[in-house]
């Protein structure tokens, strides 16, 4: 994020979009736009891009692009689908941009020649959501394509999901029963299964989910509200049995109510939201969901990482959340829009919360004897359950570290948690380091360093495995990353959280 000038805030973003003022310059038209017309907008006074086939002006957004205008130019007159994907996958943008909306892409004519004829008929299958088995797993594709079937009792339905993956947990099972609509998705890497219909009839609020881990089976059990005998399971929804690319897949929210709002420190309050009865969801270690809200009748979505309600001191077993409850940790801002009005959110309201995401896997530390977390402000959220993972379930885990920066002491999280916690596991060391401290501050102070990291980021043997994890804004994460580099850490021990 780069700082914005005054008046240019998201808000002000909003007003000028309701003030009825032409910003695509076309007086309120629609046109087809070809390559070449797309091309001749690559300016920063006369910018367009494309995002999913559609063409907007963003020349008036430049100035209010949280992200800075060298970000939106980097796509300045060409399709910019796949580089918003990569950094802003869950924005709004058809809400955000609507007033700037230019048109359509022209769509190239295409003759196809006979040998390429096949080939087309396979794009649209995937259109239909099933993927060409070549595209997706190799030879034996079909075979590792998940399938479903379900049966039913006087008073139950089970669906079974027969996932063939050898490893499936609890954490990989997203499901949502509301108003007959069954959305049960199934997460194998950077692919998901989605079984989704409007049920027959209608069935109990809560469900059981059941979990075969060895043989990859999924049983989604549901209560028939009367016992009647169902002709079939429920009509088919457009994404139904479908096994794509989790990236295409579009985000999914249910409501979420919140519980309670505890401050942690004069600017950041604990936040506990309940899922609801007929969502079975589990957020895994290193994964943040996004919120999402409607701010003067615009979609506003941001993310954040869910952390434990505290850190467990008593590391002998696994702690077991109930799962029913989703924490986050937020900072809110004076003038920040989305946080004042999560804020403003009274005990009892309701606020949109995504299926997880995330590209951070249990693995990376499974296998770590080194674990060093590099956070700086709220970045310490990814931290809270990875430390809980590292010395609960990392049995060759030698050393956890944590790297803490803020501006002051009153700035600290959860201090008073993390000292204890030093006290009582002799693997676990913090480091507070302060950028605005106070005359008494005896501590470290200053920013991150080549000469800090060399200090406090070293291996406990010569050739040990080590893991660096880091986390803040975007300047703090690129010039910690470099030094890392610099002290001859490779990207492979580096994992980087955006949200």
């Amino acid at each position: 994020q780069v700082p914005l000038k005054p008046g240019r805030s998201l808000m002000d973003w909003i007003r000028l979009t309701k003030s009825g003022k032409d910003l695509t310059g076309l007086k309120g038209r629609l046109i087809e736009v070809t390559e070449d017309e797309l091309a001749k907008h690559n300016k920063k006074e006369d910018c367009w891009i494309c995002i999913r086939g559609f063409v907007y002006n963003v020349t008036p957004y430049m100035e209010y692009h949280p992200g800075g205008e060298d970000e939106l130019m980097k796509a300045a007159g060409t399709d910019g689908t796949d580089l918003f994907d990569q950094v802003h996958r869950w924005v709004n943008y058809e809400s955000m941009l609507k007033e700037c909306l230019v048109g359509r892409m022209a769509v190239k004519p295409v003759a196809a020649p006979k040998e390429i004829s096949s080939t087309l008929s396979e794009e649209k299958k995937q259109l239909n959501g099933m993927l060409p088995e070549k595209k997706v797993l190799g030879a034996s594709a079909k075979d590792l394509i998940p399938s479903y079937d379900w049966f039913q009792t006087d008073s139950l339905i089970t669906i079974v999901i027969y996932t063939k993956q050898k490893v499936m947990n609890t954490e990989l099972v997203i499901v949502d029963c509301q108003d007959k609509r069954l959305r049960g998705e199934i997460i194998m890497d950077d692919h998901s299964y989605l079984v989704e219909v409007d049920l027959d009839h209608a069935v109990q609020e809560d469900f059981a989910v059941n979990i075969a881990e060895k043989v990859g089976k999924v049983e989604i059990v549901l209560k028939k509200k009367d016992n009647v005998h169902w002709k079939m399971l429920g009509q088919p929804l457009e994404s139904h049995n479908t096994f794509i690319k989790r990236t295409d897949r579009g985000l999914f929210y249910r409501k979420c109510k919140l519980v309670s709002k505890t401050e942690v420190t004069h600017d950041t309050k604990l936040f506990c939201l309940m899922l609801p009865k007929s969502t079975h969801l589990r957020v895994p270690t290193g994964q943040h969901v996004y919120l999402k809200q409607i701010i003067a009748g615009t979609e506003v979505v941001k993310p954040y990482t869910p952390v434990l309600p505290f850190l467990p001191l008593d590391f002998k077993e696994p702690s077991r959340h109930d799962g029913a409850h989703i924490y986050l940790m937020i900072k809110i801002y004076s003038c920040g829009l989305f946080t004042q009005a999560l804020d403003h959110l009274q005990i009892g309201d309701y606020i949109s919360v995504s299926n997880p995401e995330g590209n951070f896997k249990k693995s990376q530390v499974q296998t770590s004897e080194d674990l060093f977390l590099l956070a700086a402000g709220t970045g310490f959220t990814p931290m809270v359950k990875l430390l809980n993972f590292a010395l609960t379930e990392v049995s060759c885990l030698r050393t956890a570290k944590l790297i803490f920066f803020n501006k002051t002491e009153d700035d600290i999280l959860w201090r008073n948690q993390l000292e204890q916690l030093a006290l009582k596991d002799e693997r676990f060391e913090v480091q507070f380091i302060l950028s605005q401290p106070a005359k008494d501050w005896v501590g470290k102070q200053g920013k991150i360093s080549s000469s800090l990291l060399s200090e406090f980021v070293k291996r406990s043997r010569k050739d040990s495995k080590v893991l660096i994890c880091i986390c803040g804004p975007t300047p703090f994460t690129e010039q910690g990353v470099q030094y890392l580099k610099d002290l001859g850490y490779s990207q492979e021990e580096i994992h980087t959280f955006t949200a």
